[in-house]
């Protein structure tokens, strides 16, 4: 049997957008001679649709398109990720799988483990499904799954979904896994070991088929592949892109073979580029502005843009003051050079006096002290929301998660913005990221990756003046935020006391910032935002 693995780019309640490239897929799997298409978890409305589930006119549209889309099966079955209407007690929906041949649904499997951890919250609207049968197509036993319910090697569950299946007097030749899995570094190592252990647990195949795009905060990175029963890969389709995989069951040959997917900041590189470029289309923007100061975060972020974007539509905005190095604008200049999008220069000094001539009379006898160095952030902030009223420009933050972490960012100045391109990416990866791109071809200057890191925003001012080293924050950062490690774990880790009580306290003391920032694109296992949900207010100390 020949199958096609379809993984699709949905907008999310896009529906007649959804069903048209569902349609066209369908047809060219019919066309290449297959005789099953798998498309991936709520193809038609789009993963993680949110309380959208809870519109009625939401839920009539997608059994519009559910329909139409039953009606265009003929020629060729397929599985597809469906919302499934649901009467009784409890939720009103089932998060399902349909089997679909010749224009009606044959077979239903419904997801038994509703995730409710990180980004994920499907109990508020799904109910879980029962035990799920195999079913026959072609003289073959097929078992259906959706996502989570491949998952159970964390244990995180009572039941065992694919446990339950194999117990069945019809044992399946094979798994299909339709997903929704978001991008995160590590993520590919992870499906790797939890599938390969799954299929020589059971002796079983796996057809797995994700998602692809990006959708607010989060990025699938499809990498839809198949598994033979000794966990081997034996076909992958393409990361951060549609594609279709075509198989032939039993040796499990692919049309077209393509190496393993493996961890790589190349693979963070992958899906900023089109977290930002999905962002923007699915938003309806196709330009952006950016404050280049002449570091590296803003060089990454620009350099990134330019990727998703045509360079002609990626507009520099440099804002120097009286404390931004002759070096800086250089920098910032030869990089828009070098990448061939829009410059301009801003002086933010005459803005600057302004400023402190309205708040003299209010200031007069006080010192000066970081109020003076937010308000040069603010100007900027002001200037280039400006820019992005004016122009039409999503105007895109810079500031890196180490910075988030620690509060190191000014509240309504460079946390301005409508999306924050590096906010889940800490800044030795960011220093990483820019020799990734300067290998492919020098984009961001030399200088700008070498100079000690600098917010410019009083004399001779250096982050580790404020800050430890980033060699030592970001471990640090990434044992707190991501493996919940407490001060002794830390201590014992090596870390200063005194560092680590500090960086902590930071950590608190900054949420208040982090829930006024703009939405930033995940390549952790725990960002900022919808997947870390803490109190502003609250007394715990580690």
């Amino acid at each position: 049997m020949k199958i096609a693995l379809v993984q699709t780019n949905p907008i999310i309640g896009a529906f007649e957008k959804n069903l048209e490239n569902l349609s066209f897929q369908l047809a060219r799997a019919r066309d290449s001679g297959c005789h099953l298409s798998v498309f991936p978890e709520l193809s038609l409305c789009g993963y993680p649709p949110r309380d959208l589930l809870e519109r009625p006119s939401f839920l009539d549209a997608h059994d519009h398109a559910l329909h139409e889309f039953i009606s265009q099966v003929r020629g060729i079955a397929c599985v597809i990720g469906v919302l499934e209407r649901r009467r009784g007690d409890g939720k009103f929906l089932y998060n399902s799988a349909f089997f679909i041949d010749d224009g009606k649904v044959c077979f239903r499997v419904r997801k038994q483990l509703l995730p409710t951890y990180d980004v994920f919250d499907e109990r508020r609207y799904f109910e879980p499904g029962g035990s799920a049968l195999p079913f026959f197509f072609q003289g073959v036993t097929i078992g259906l799954s959706v996502c989570e319910d491949i998952w159970q090697d964390q244990r995180r569950y009572p039941v065992d979904p694919v446990a339950l299946l194999m117990d069945h007097d019809m044992v399946p030749d094979f798994l299909i896994n339709i997903s929704a899995s978001p991008y995160y570094h590590g993520k590919l190592s992870e499906r790797l070991d939890v599938f390969s252990t799954l299929c020589r647990r059971h002796n079983l195949p796996l057809i797995y088929v994700n998602q692809v795009g990006g959708q607010d905060e989060l990025i699938f990175d499809g990498h839809s592949m198949v598994m033979d029963a000794t966990g081997a890969v034996q076909a992958a389709g393409k990361g951060f892109a549609e594609d279709m995989v075509i198989v032939e069951t039993g040796n499990w040959q692919p049309e077209v073979r393509r190496p393993v997917p493996e961890d790589s900041p190349e693979q963070v590189l992958e899906a900023l580029t089109l977290g930002v470029a999905d962002y923007l289309r699915k938003i309806g923007f196709d330009r952006v502005v950016i404050g280049l100061s002449g570091g590296i975060d803003s060089a990454v972020t620009a350099a990134i843009a330019c990727r998703a974007l045509a360079p002609e539509n990626v507009l520099c905005v440099a804002l120097p003051s009286p404390y931004t190095a002759q070096m800086s604008i250089d920098d910032a200049r030869s990089l828009a050079e070098n990448l061939d999008c829009g410059f301009e220069l801003l002086p933010i000094t005459e803005a600057m006096k302004a400023y402190e001539q309205i708040l003299s009379p209010l200031f007069s006898g006080l010192p000066e002290d970081v109020t003076e160095q937010n308000l040069q952030a603010r100007i900027r902030g002001t200037l280039l929301m400006a820019l992005s009223n004016k122009l039409g420009h999503l105007l895109l933050s810079t500031g890196n998660k180490s910075e988030m972490a620690v509060g190191y960012c000014t509240l309504y100045g460079d946390m301005n913005g409508g999306l924050a391109v590096l906010a889940d990416v800490p800044k030795v990866m960011v220093y990483e990221l820019a020799h990734l791109m300067n290998r492919e071809k020098k984009l961001i200057p030399e200088r700008i990756i070498t100079r000690p890191p600098s917010a410019e925003l009083a004399p001779d001012q250096m982050d580790q003046d404020d800050l430890p080293p980033y060699e030592i924050l970001d471990p640090l950062l990434r044992g707190y935020l991501e493996e919940f490690l407490g001060v002794e774990e830390l201590v014992e880790r090596g870390f200063e006391r005194k560092i680590v009580q500090d960086v902590i306290s930071r950590i608190k003391r900054n949420e208040y910032k982090r829930r006024q920032a703009p939405m930033g694109l995940k390549v952790t296992s725990k960002a900022f935002g919808y997947g870390r949900r803490y109190p502003v207010a609250q007394g715990f100390v580690e």
